[in-house]
């Protein structure tokens, strides 16, 4: 099977997908990996998480104005419905996944 590309990836009907742009040299990015983790467990046939490096595709991070990382958007069906810039703890973010996910 062909590899999906990011737009493909956010604008595929069916559940929400959390992008997580990071970098490899972000320590609060890092900080946020065992939180996705927790998150992809959670919320386990609701929600996709996946994630872009900035630095690796920077036309996906200027596409959606990344302007520092860790950014997290929610897509559903090719649309932000949700957008937050740096670290968060994994309870906050289950519950704002919880108003936009059934």
């Amino acid at each position: 099977m062909a590899k999906k590309s990011f737009n493909e990836l956010i604008n595929a009907p069916g559940m929400p997908v959390l992008v997580d742009f990071f970098a490899e040299w972000c320590g609060p990015c890092k900080a946020m990996a065992p939180v996705l983790q927790q998150i992809a467990a959670e919320h386990a046939g609701k929600v996709k998480i996946i994630k872009v490096d900035v630095d690796k595709n920077p036309a996906a991070a200027q596409q959606f104005r990344v302007q520092g990382v860790p950014t997290l958007i929610l897509f559903h069906q090719g649309k932000t419905i949700w957008r937050q810039s740096g670290a968060m703890p994994a309870q906050q973010l289950s519950q704002v996944l919880k108003q936009h996910i059934q």
